[in-house]
Parts: structure tokens; C-alpha cells; sequence
């Protein structure tokens, strides 16, 4: 069974096994739709077909692990223009692309651009459903991080402006009284919120809480918007961790 732990206690887990993962294919050719799509239920798959990208485009963003089986040689995109859009628009659903004829430039653009296979007719139908299992299993676990830090960041937001203050300064290194001292607030005062963001954050330890951060911050840094964990990403120095405990 696939799961994944999100914080602190083992029986905090998102279950995947029943999450029921998509293999999607773009083709203008119905024969080859059809075949491929003969070939992923025999792999034990579901899969949904379309003619085009733009077809394809206008499908809801998948919550499920997924991938695109992709013909390079569309009618109404090019397949590197499409992968540049999935690439932003769908991030956790790799690409396999299947073209009709040797290009090494366009192999060699797809494959930089984060392609997950580039395959070239006739393949081998092993070697497709081989590079269909590896892409949902990068697929799951790229939704699992996902699920994981939706989880992380509905818990952050439960904490009071004073309870996020506490926990940035403590997991920066700082000891109560030093928290106490920055805050203006007393001892016994910083281990009451302490506790609160403790609990609140369903760490089991000062060392979980520090992991939590460190994602928070981590994500924080990779996204290009202002988020409610600038704060704590802003007092963290991650080289004095651990130095609170």
C-alpha cells in the first residue's frame, strides 16, 4: 500500500492505494488512440483519449497521478509548445512523447525540457508501458508532496500572529528565556505558546517542528509570491537549528 507520511504520528497518513491514477493521450490518428489506449488497460490503467491538445488543454487539471502519452506531430500544436504548457499548467503529470520518425533535435529539446521517454514508431509496447509505470510512480509521488504540504500549511495557518513569532524564533535556536527577551513577553509565557504551536502543528518533538519549518520555508522559497510563512522564513537561520532543544 502506498502511503505517505505527512507529519509527527504514524497514524497521520494520506492513503494513495485507492487513488486510481490516468494515463492521458493526445493523437490525431484514431487508430493509434485506440491502440494505445488497448495497450494501458492491459497494463491495468485507466486512460482517457483525445484528438488534440486543445482537446486535451481543456480537460480539468487531474488531483490523481497522471501522464501524457503524446504524439509529437500534432494538427493544432506543436508537442513543445504543449509540454512547455503542461509544464506549468500540470507539473505532476510526466510526459512521454511518440513521434513517427527520427528528430533528433526535437528528442533532444523534450527530453532537456523534463521528457520522460521519447519514443520513436515502431516501439516496442513493453517499453511503453515500462515508461507509463515509471511516470505515475514519479506522478504519485509528486501529488503525495503536494497533498503533504496543503496539510502543512492549513496547520501554520491555525497559529496566531504571536504563536508563528514563537515558533520562528525557537526553531531559529533561541531558548525560552532568549524568546521571552525578543518578544518582551515572560518565560512562562513563550512555553504556553510553545506548547499551542506544538499541538496545533501535531509535531511530536522540537526536531518535527524544525522539519515543518524547514518545508515551509523551502516551498516559501521556490514560489515567486508573497506567502504567510515569509515571516518564519525570514527569522530561520538554518545553520543555529537544533541549538533550542
Amino acid at each position: 500500500m502506498s502511503t505517505v507520511r505527512v507529519i509527527g504520528r504514524e497514524s497521520r497518513l494520506f492513503h494513495l492505494s485507492n487513488i486510481e491514477p490516468i494515463v492521458f493521450v493526445v493523437d490525431d490518428d484514431v487508430s493509434v488512440r485506440e491502440s494505445v489506449e488497448s495497450l494501458i488497460s492491459c497494463g491495468g490503467w485507466q486512460s482517457e483519449t483525445f484528438a488534440s491538445a486543445h482537446e486535451f488543454l481543456a480537460r480539468p487539471k487531474p488531483a490523481v497521478p497522471s501522464c501524457l502519452v503524446l504524439n509529437n506531430s500534432l494538427l493544432d500544436f506543436n508537442g513543445l509548445e504543449l509540454q512547455k504548457r503542461v509544464a506549468v499548467e500540470r507539473p505532476n503529470t510526466p510526459i512521454i512523447f511518440i513521434t513517427d520518425q527520427s528528430d533528433v533535435y526535437t528528442s533532444v529539446q523534450a527530453m532537456k525540457a523534463g521528457a520522460a521517454e521519447f519514443l520513436i514508431k515502431p516501439y516496442d509496447d513493453d517499453i511503453l508501458l515500462g515508461a507509463i509505470r515509471e511516470c505515475l510512480k514519479r506522478s504519485r509521488a509528486a501529488v503525495s508532496r503536494d497533498a503533504e504540504m496543503r496539510a502543512l500549511r492549513k496547520t501554520y495557518a491555525r497559529l496566531s500572529h504571536r504563536e508563528r513569532q514563537v515558533m520562528a524564533l525557537v526553531v531559529s535556536g533561541l531558548l525560552n528565556k532568549q524568546v521571552g527577551a525578543e518578544l518582551g513577553i515572560s518565560e512562562i509565557t513563550v512555553k504556553a505558546h510553545r506548547g499551542h504551536v506544538m499541538q496545533k502543528m501535531k509535531a511530536e518533538s522540537f526536531a518535527d517542528l524544525v522539519r515543518m519549518a524547514m518545508k515551509l520555508c523551502s516551498e516559501h522559497a521556490l514560489s515567486s509570491s508573497r506567502s504567510n510563512v515569509a515571516p518564519i522564513c525570514e527569522v530561520v537561520n538554518q545553520e543555529n537549528v537544533g541549538e533550542g532543544l
